[in-house]
């Protein structure tokens, strides 16, 4: 399925994530307030330039597709890498790749390819919902300018981004807006949330000086086409870590003997351990497919992004709850990393709506 250069990439990728984001990285860092390493950031974009890669030459990024980009989120949910990459890349620079805003492009996207930037998108409110209703932000224009009224929240990194677009309501319906860090009126609150390796913030705007990208009125389908892209892209994350918890859980079951044998060799274990597989490599089938018709922006996009996030979603949670349970009691403790994998898996089942919805928006879309 892959090229040989693809093959290399991934190598190069999976060698540079382990050793950048051991276990004991990923700890420190989920525990600082800005959640990520500024050196590794900048290493990524500088040395590997993974922030550019599917941002067009002319804006200063390398021209691939978004294939290569799920190829990195793959590897970096492997190993739970720390760092502002998805909000970045699959939110923000996809938003700006799907306007019809060149000032915008030429403006935002070449310090994200370099990774100078740091973004993020400010979409649902408070009720949690990744639709068009759980946008409640208000945005107004006078003398002065846009200005935005209202709450953002469950913004991925939106405590730390250097650029914030926002979605809120104008007289003329859902419209997108660029906001710098430091706006006057905008209060960042880092969240409470599970996965403490994937920071989420409460934006307040109050009378915040924002500026339209694109055309006013027409956000929400640019929204909707991002957040199908987004969810293929998190369904390679959740496949990587997939394949990491069924990895540990088959190790274990070799190392681990009870009553004078290792317990892989129990019927139990050993169908838990066959059923993990059969579902990870599903999965593997379906990210890879949703990964293929975002790079080719094939018209069966929505319905298989829909199949993608709802599949996916399940079967990391399924196969980290696993994991934990073939540990036995070690799994339950904070010194494990299978928490960790488990808190992620959970954390991604509901980000974009959970697999009920998504399933729904399936039905939908194929005109059940």
């Amino acid at each position: 399925m892959f090229t040989e250069e693809q093959e290399e990439f991934r190598s190069v990728l999976a060698g540079f994530f382990g050793n950048k984001s051991p276990e004991s990285e990923v700890r420190r860092l989920m525990e600082t307030h800005d959640g990520y390493d500024a050196s590794l950031w900048h290493q990524m974009g500088e040395s590997l330039g993974l922030q550019g890669l599917a941002i067009p030459e002319e804006f200063g990024g390398s021209g691939f597709t978004l294939f290569e980009v799920n190829l990195v989120l793959e590897e970096m949910g492997k190993v739970l890498v720390c760092a502002p990459y998805f909000s970045t890349v699959v939110l923000a620079a996809n938003v700006l790749l799907q306007c019809a805003d060149q000032s915008a492009k030429q403006s935002y996207l070449p310090g994200i390819a370099t990774g100078e930037t740091t973004a993020t998108l400010a979409f649902t409110d408070d009720t949690g919902r990744w639709d068009a209703d759980g946008i409640s932000a208000t945005a107004r224009e006078s003398e002065a300018g846009w200005s935005i009224n209202g709450i953002s929240s469950f913004v991925l990194d939106g405590h730390t981004a250097q650029l914030v677009l926002v979605a809120a309501r104008t007289a003329t319906g859902v419209s997108l807006f660029a906001v710098p860090a430091g706006a006057e009126g905008m209060t960042r609150t880092l969240l409470s949330t599970l996965d403490l390796t994937r920071k989420q913030a409460r934006l307040e705007f109050r009378d915040t000086p924002a500026t339209l990208i694109g055309t006013e009125g027409q956000g929400w389908p640019v929204l909707e086409k991002v957040l199908d892209l987004a969810v293929v892209g998190l369904a390679a994350e959740q496949v990587g870590g997939a394949q990491r918890v069924l990895e540990m859980a088959v190790q274990y079951a070799k190392d681990r003997i009870q009553y004078g044998r290792p317990i892989g060799s129990f019927q139990s274990v050993k169908h838990k351990c066959s059923d993990m597989l059969l579902e990870v490599e599903s999965a593997r089938s379906a990210a890879y497919y949703g990964a293929w018709c975002t790079s080719e922006m094939v018209d069966e996009l929505p319905e298989v992004a829909a199949l993608s996030k709802a599949y996916c979603s399940e079967t990391y949670l399924n196969a980290a709850t696993d994991n934990i349970q073939i540990h036995g009691g070690i799994g339950f403790t904070w010194e494990h990393p299978a928490h960790l994998y488990f808190r992620r898996a959970k954390s991604s089942e509901l980000l974009f709506g959970n697999p009920t919805r998504w399933r729904e928006l399936f039905a939908e879309r194929i005109g059940l």
